[in-house]
């Protein structure tokens, strides 16, 4: 994933607006019913200097590849990542991004009735209609032609990525995209991860996807590696028509 974030060219949205807010290393596209980029900023400027003041304090919780405690006085996006990353058994840095997509989304819902925040991949959606939220597999040829239908009572929702093909983040698997719908981004975000991990042919897909492995949290899973596909559970994939 370059630093273009080529999937954000396909954003499209008769009724909403779209525009950026970047604090540090976060670098949020939002969909709102109206322009928040000022709303958007405080947010994220606020959530990043919760969790850096954490990491300088507890840099155990920043390396970690393992689940960390944290104390009750914790931020609430601190205790969001320790309790995603739990569940999912890894490092408190495999739920950032979602946490961060889902505390500025929440922030603004307090301005908006519809809210889409993506934050590399990983997504925090509030919407009144059905719309589709598009997959990027890098280099699969799914990439750009599916995406996963959401309708409106299914959100709040976090929607989220991981892959072991291409972009930055640590993952210990080969898959070209593992995406996880679940209540809780900051949950999605984790669980896409430890997903991902698990994947590393087409044959460790069926497993990977059995119920056992993914908890009551996660709605609906999708994995796509080697041209092999598998699913789990509430997800609607419907054609993306990007031209």
């Amino acid at each position: 994933m370059n630093s273009r974030r080529i999937y954000r060219d396909w954003v499209t949205s008769d009724n909403l607006v779209c525009f950026t807010a970047a604090a540090g290393e976060t670098d949020l596209l939002v969909t709102a019913t109206r322009d928040l980029s000022r709303e958007a900023l405080v947010s994220v400027t606020a959530h990043r200097h919760s969790v850096e003041t954490y990491f300088r304090s507890h840099p155990r919780f920043a390396t970690s590849l393992e689940p960390q405690e944290v104390h009750s006085e914790a931020p609430a996006i601190v205790r969001s990542m320790a309790d995603a990353s739990r569940l999912a058994g890894l490092g408190p840095l495999a739920a950032v991004a979602g946490a961060i997509a889902e505390a500025v989304g929440r922030d603004l819902l307090q301005h908006a009735d519809e809210v889409i925040v993506e934050n590399g991949g990983d997504i925090f959606i509030r919407t009144l209609v059905p719309r589709t939220v598009g997959l990027y597999a890098g280099r699969s040829a799914l990439s750009g032609h599916i995406g996963i239908r959401v309708a409106p009572e299914e959100t709040p929702l976090g929607i989220c990525t991981s892959t072991g093909s291409f972009g930055h983040s640590l993952s210990f698997g080969g898959a070209d995209a593992c995406t996880v719908l679940a209540r809780s981004a900051a949950i999605a975000d984790a669980m896409a991860t430890a997903l991902c991990n698990r994947i590393r042919t087409a044959a460790d897909l069926s497993q990977a996807l059995d119920t056992p492995h993914l908890p009551p949290e996660v709605l609906g899973a999708f994995a796509t590696i080697e041209g092999q596909v598998g699913m789990q559970g509430a997800v609607q994939l419907v054609p993306l028509d990007t031209t």
